[in-house]
């Protein structure tokens, strides 16, 4: 006996190139971690009804301000960023602080790509973040729409 055909929507790569659209969100003022929660939910497409998991179908994500954005309790002082240099003894420590005030787009980045699969789909969703320090971008030319977070 046949089974029912299912009725779930499965999107395919082509399918879901014609539906992006861009995004710009203005972060001055509001906290880190629910900011690049919202922003990883429209990359990862999760608030579209067409969303499928193994499908980048999310949309392009352009964040201005991303020097005003808040950290809350004592993560300003205490949270610490690793890098390293893949040399022995090539850890490089940077607080929270100085990358806040040396670089703000890398402060947004990070916590964006901390919600988003590892992976080669995780790393195709995670092009299509733009994130800028100043209130302008270079995108204007992608006409993109207003997202509140």
């Amino acid at each position: 006996m046949p089974t029912p055909k299912s009725k779930t929507l499965q999107l395919t790569k082509e399918e879901a190139l014609e539906q992006r659209k861009w995004y710009v969100v203005d972060v001055s003022g509001k906290t880190l971690g629910r900011a690049a929660s919202a922003i990883a939910h429209v990359l990862r497409g999760k608030h579209k009804p067409t969303f499928t998991p193994h499908v980048d179908s999310g949309d392009f994500v352009i964040v201005v301000n991303a020097d005003k954005i808040k950290l809350t309790g004592k993560k300003l002082s205490d949270k610490i960023y690793y890098d390293h240099t893949l040399f022995p003894g090539g850890i490089k420590k940077t607080p929270a602080e100085k990358m806040l005030v040396r670089h703000p787009e890398e402060l947004v980045k990070r916590a964006v790509w901390g919600m988003l699969p590892k992976g080669p789909l995780g790393r195709r969703i995670y092009k299509k973040l733009k994130v800028y320090a100043a209130p302008t971008h270079d995108h204007a030319a992608q006409q993109p729409e207003t997202l509140t977070v």
